[in-house]
């Protein structure tokens, strides 16, 4: 007999996962922000050098006859949609839905999988972290949460300091410990030693006696966070980790958006050398950002490893009923 309709996760597994959603929406309905529901199809898409979208033919979903070479985008983050709403006037909004991601499979991945985003007139990177913080130590039941930044957590464990050091030392270190991956070692590969330093080494440590939130990235590593200008400027951007799992990642939101166009601009060129697709530079965020976008700190939590963690399982298709093999 057949038994691929199965479900990969357990019943009451699943019946656990209801729960945690039931308490992921009480702990936002009861501090006023209210549900909202944006687009999985978008004209628009997050640029990412490293996200990998999943596009479809516009006339195949219309099914207007058209010559049109246009996509819609099925959304790597509700959050080109939510931020539109913010600057509408929705001071305070939540979302669990499904995003997805092209190439994302894994004990810890699939390409279809569930996210709660939100975002709050008024936070900064203090409040935002304050608020992701208190929802992780409600929902898996830790102790308070430590903040660390960047910059500490590089020097703390594998003794550089990643603002300063160049990049022949993160190399040095990498090979120190083991890790052979080739990679040019060239200024323009920066980020990448860091993020491989970052993965491997730094983050299966994190989170063993309460979660960590690592704040005050590097510049490059921006995304669509504020820059702080310092002596060395950083990133506005923070990431929570616990039991070496990386859960959610924020950030005291950038507003300009002729910034937003300069940085959608380098980054498809950076996804051209990686041989990806160029991904759409126009959007509505910037037409709203334009309109004015309110200070506001966003964060993007996955729910199906912080039900992992709930739940003490190692992998998520343990708490998904049907991941993509079974779907």
């Amino acid at each position: 007999m057949n038994d691929d309709f199965l479900p990969s996760a357990q019943i009451d597994a699943l019946k656990h996962r209801a729960d945690v959603l039931r308490k992921l929406r009480r702990f936002f309905d009861d501090r006023d922000f209210f549900e909202v529901e944006t687009p999985l199809l978008s004209h628009d898409i997050v640029i990412d050098r490293h996200l990998h979208p999943v596009g479809i033919p516009k006339n195949q979903i219309t099914g207007v006859d058209s010559n049109s070479n246009e996509l819609l985008w099925l959304q790597t983050s509700p959050e080109f949609g939510m931020k539109r709403l913010v600057a509408s006037g929705a001071a305070a909004i939540y979302q669990i839905g499904k995003a997805f991601r092209r190439s994302e499979t894994g004990e810890m991945h699939n390409p279809e999988f569930t996210m709660l985003e939100w975002y709050r007139v008024g936070d900064n990177l203090k409040t935002g972290m304050d608020l992701l913080a208190e929802l992780i130590e409600e929902i898996l039941k830790q102790p308070k949460t430590k903040r660390v930044s960047y910059r500490q957590i590089f020097l703390q464990h594998v003794g550089v300091d990643p603002f300063s050091c160049a990049v022949s030392d993160l190399k040095s270190v990498a090979t120190e410990h083991g890790i052979t991956i080739e990679m040019a070692c060239e200024a323009s590969a920066r980020d990448e030693w860091l993020n491989l330093i970052l993965s491997r080494l730094i983050e299966p440590k994190l989170g063993f006696d309460g979660g960590v939130i690592i704040y005050d990235w590097p510049a490059s590593q921006a995304a669509l966070a504020v820059i702080r200008q310092e002596e060395i400027p950083v990133a506005e951007r923070f990431e929570i980790y616990v039991k070496g799992v990386e859960l959610a990642n924020g950030y005291h939101e950038l507003l300009d958006a002729d910034e937003l166009a300069r940085r959608n601009s380098v980054v498809n060129q950076e996804r051209l050398k990686d041989g990806q697709p160029l991904l759409p530079e126009e959007s509505r965020l910037l037409h709203a950002m334009r309109a004015g976008l309110p200070a506001c700190a966003g964060v993007a939590v996955g729910v199906d490893r912080l039900i992992l963690l709930a739940l003490g399982m190692k992998r998520i298709n343990e708490v998904i009923a049907f991941p993509i093999d079974r779907a």
